[in-house]
């Protein structure tokens, strides 16, 4: 027994240090200070972007921190707490703790760190550019070896005025956020007041910018770089970031809205058919957030541009989430869509049904009235 006990007494520190090894990738968060009421005065950081990696990084056995410019509380912009990412993240002490008590980017020792994940939200626009403290960091991890700098949605913001030497570092890299269409289509309360636009200025600096359509998950992996579009990129960026640090990440059930907007992904790209969709919906709609399947149609439609196609597209997507999500004012969008492909029958049957549910009435019998004395 005084054997046995000598021999864990000598492997002990061999079993620690293994152990240690285990947990010894660190990696820093960074999100925005300037949010202030919920962004209702001033934008913040996007919660949702920070619970998911927060997640993805926390069940990879990462060590992480969290840093915004001032340091202290921060503010995200409104989110949706029912979420289930959301609710994990609110509910997990920890979590609570690094956001309740930031750390200012001017104390942050960079070669603490082997990666770094810059989460977006509009805030992300205002101040991370212009923190020099911020870019000291990067420009760290850029010189080190083995080491990661990434971002999603509005996170990249923080690469723009970095240089090294007389060169941007985002020279000659491939990378992606938030895009132009993105802006148009859904930034509309504070890109007027936004110091650059983000993709054009990216694109100024050197950098090769790639894109998904609107909304859609892409990621873009370019040496020390790895970059996310947009809200439905972080979970895949973050997983990147993961593998990048030699680590194979944990397998895990998708979430809703992820599950659902691959599901578009795999329309607008031919990946799948949508028969095949009619019958994975009629199978499986509890996995998936069947209302914002709709609303990506709604938006396919807006941002068409008199494209027939697109225009296609966006009421076939809208059409299929029909058994399980109706909305009046989107179908009644649809049937418009359908007068101006030349579907009048379509367009029709659309019409009746709003008449049928008593659902904008009086908009529906007029343009029913308007396709009958175009056919008489």
């Amino acid at each position: 027994m005084k054997k046995m006990f000598c021999y864990v007494l000598l492997f002990f520190p061999l079993l620690l240090s293994a152990q240690t090894k285990i947990n010894t990738k660190k990696i820093l968060m960074v999100v925005s200070s300037y949010g202030k009421d919920l962004g209702a005065t001033r934008p913040g950081y996007e919660f949702d972007e920070f619970s998911q990696a927060y997640l993805i990084f926390k069940n990879n056995g990462l060590l992480i921190d969290v840093a915004s410019p001032k340091g202290g509380a921060v503010e995200p912009d409104k989110f949706n707490k029912e979420k289930e990412y959301n609710k994990l993240a609110l509910e997990d002490i920890k979590a609570k703790e690094l956001l309740k008590n930031t750390l200012p980017t001017a104390n942050i020792n960079p070669t603490n760190y082997d990666a770094i994940y810059v989460v977006g939200g509009k805030g992300a626009m205002f101040d991370l550019p212009y923190d020099s403290s911020l870019q000291d960091i990067i420009l760290n991890l850029y010189n080190r070896k083995e080491t990661i700098i990434s971002s999603v949605c509005h996170g990249p913001a923080s690469f723009v005025n970095i240089k090294k030497d007389d060169q941007f570092i985002i020279k000659d890299v491939e990378i992606t956020a938030f895009c132009n269409v993105e802006e148009e289509l859904f930034g509309k309360k504070w890109v007027k007041e936004f110091p650059f636009s983000l993709e054009t200025k990216l694109k100024s600096r050197g950098a090769i910018f790639k894109q998904n359509n609107f909304m859609l998950s892409e990621v873009a992996i370019s040496g020390k770089f790895i970059t996310g579009q947009n809200p439905f990129s972080t979970t895949k960026s973050a997983e990147a970031v993961v593998s990048s640090l030699g680590l194979t990440p944990v397998k895990r059930t998708l979430y809703k809205d992820e599950k659902s907007i691959y599901l578009v992904n795999d329309l607008l790209h031919n990946k799948k058919s949508f028969s095949w969709a009619k019958k994975e919906l009629r199978q499986h709609h509890n996995l998936y957030d069947i209302q914002m399947i709709a609303v990506y149609g709604y938006y396919q439609i807006l941002a068409a541009n008199s494209n027939k196609e697109v225009l296609n597209l966006g009421t076939r997507l809208v059409e299929l989430t029909h058994p399980y999500y109706f909305n009046e004012h989107l179908y009644y969008l649809v049937a418009k869509t359908h007068i101006s492909l030349g579907n009048k029958e379509n367009a029709q049957k659309v019409l009746k049904e709003l008449v049928s549910k008593n659902l904008l009435t009086e908009e529906a019998k007029k343009l029913l009235k308007e396709l009958n004395d175009q056919s008489n």
